[in-house]
């Protein structure tokens, strides 16, 4: 299986000492725009795994002084949006359904968004598909978790 142009990029930006993985980040919020909202930093990125870290800071804040929820959730999709991309197999297509997510506890740090999936789910997608989703504290307390369900099917030939 061929690399994603997502991955190539990942892979020579995030090995630039310092601001390699910054670079990625930027540039990957400008092809999806909503994501710079939360000013993401893309932390990991390889087949079936994601991590997007949503900064703890004024502008990701709700009423209390937490972050946002949304914030969050706009995280996950950052997160199973470079999964997918990176994991799909050449010859299907992927499209968002839904997202069900639960919170759990007040987000009162920068949150670690993780997605996962496992390799089978992609090579016998014929359908929905199911995308682990995690967002994790500081300490180690997960604030939100849920799935994001994707449509995947064939690529018309």
């Amino acid at each position: 299986m061929s690399q994603s142009q997502l991955y190539k990029l990942w892979n020579t930006t995030s090995a630039i000492p310092v601001v390699g993985k910054r670079v990625f980040s930027f540039a990957f919020s400008r092809k999806a725009p909503y994501f710079g909202s939360i000013h993401p930093r893309v932390a990991e990125l390889r087949p079936n795994y994601a991590e997007v870290v949503v900064p703890d800071r004024r502008s990701n804040h709700n009423h209390i002084g937490t972050v946002h929820a949304i914030a969050v959730c706009n995280g996950f999709e950052m997160a199973m949006g470079a999964l997918a991309e990176v994991t799909i197999p050449r010859d299907k297509r992927w499209i968002p359904m839904g997202m069900d997510v639960r919170y759990t506890a007040k987000s009162t740090s920068d949150i670690v968004c993780t997605a996962e999936t496992d390799q089978r789910q992609w090579d016998e997608a014929d359908g929905e598909l199911q995308v682990r989703v995690k967002g994790t504290r500081d300490d180690g307390v997960v604030v939100a978790e849920g799935v994001i369900k994707l449509w995947v099917t064939p690529k018309k030939k």
